[in-house]
């Protein structure tokens, strides 16, 4: 017995050298099973910041002028998702109108406001004091486009849009003619807004003479 007992040690050391790695990966944790299927969990992709809109709106948007102006108008209304065309065009219509309102609130506040020399000026009062009331007019005939628009009148609609873009072109022209060095930035960013929120708003009406959309 004491003869074997070298080779039963070597064969020891043999069995230890063989079951060495095999032990080493059981140990190496779940940090070994990334990438390799497994049974790790792997981490949820990021949430984006704003969900995408949905496709009703990219391809009403793609028809229109302004794309980018279009898909936040529309994505602003969580209804958008779920509108169909009709929906989509009243949508546009309702953001135009809360632009021409704000603008018109914007006018009235600068025409009572004497913070500058030239606000403080009689001729620019009444300037603005017309502003306000020409998007005023603009935000009224808006109102007169969404009501068409549900009774499916699209013609209609879109004499009163356009009617909407064009009042803010009087508020400009008689600034340009009175005091051209004097028409307030915020209102010229207005009047771009909602130019281009009609434009939006008359692409989309357009859309519902297709008769693919007409209902």
């Amino acid at each position: 017995m004491a003869s074997m007992a070298p080779a039963a040690v070597t064969l020891i050391l043999l069995l230890a050298l063989v079951m060495m790695p095999t032990a080493l990966c059981s140990r190496s944790g779940p940090s070994s099973k990334h990438g390799h299927g497994g049974h790790a969990k792997r981490a949820p992709p990021p949430s984006p910041a704003s969900p995408p809109p949905a496709a009703l709106v990219r391809a009403t948007c793609n028809s229109t002028a302004y794309y980018d102006v279009c898909v936040a108008a529309l994505a602003a209304d969580p209804s958008s998702s779920t509108a169909d065309v009709r929906g989509l065009s009243a949508i546009a219509v309702s953001v135009a109108a809360a632009n021409a309102s704000g603008a018109a609130q914007a006018a009235a506040a600068l025409a009572n406001s004497t913070g500058t020399a030239a606000l403080a000026d009689g001729t620019v009062q009444g300037l603005l004091r017309t502003c306000a009331a020409k998007y005023g007019d603009a935000r009224d005939a808006l109102a007169a486009a969404k009501e068409s628009i549900a009774q499916q009148d699209y013609d209609f609609a879109s004499v009163h849009v356009s009617a909407a873009a064009e009042y803010p072109q009087v508020c400009k022209a008689l600034f340009r003619r009175q005091r051209p060095n004097d028409y307030p930035p915020e209102l010229a960013a207005k009047e771009d807004a909602l130019g281009k929120l009609c434009s939006v708003a008359l692409d989309i009406i357009a859309l519902l003479s297709s008769p693919s959309n007409n209902s």
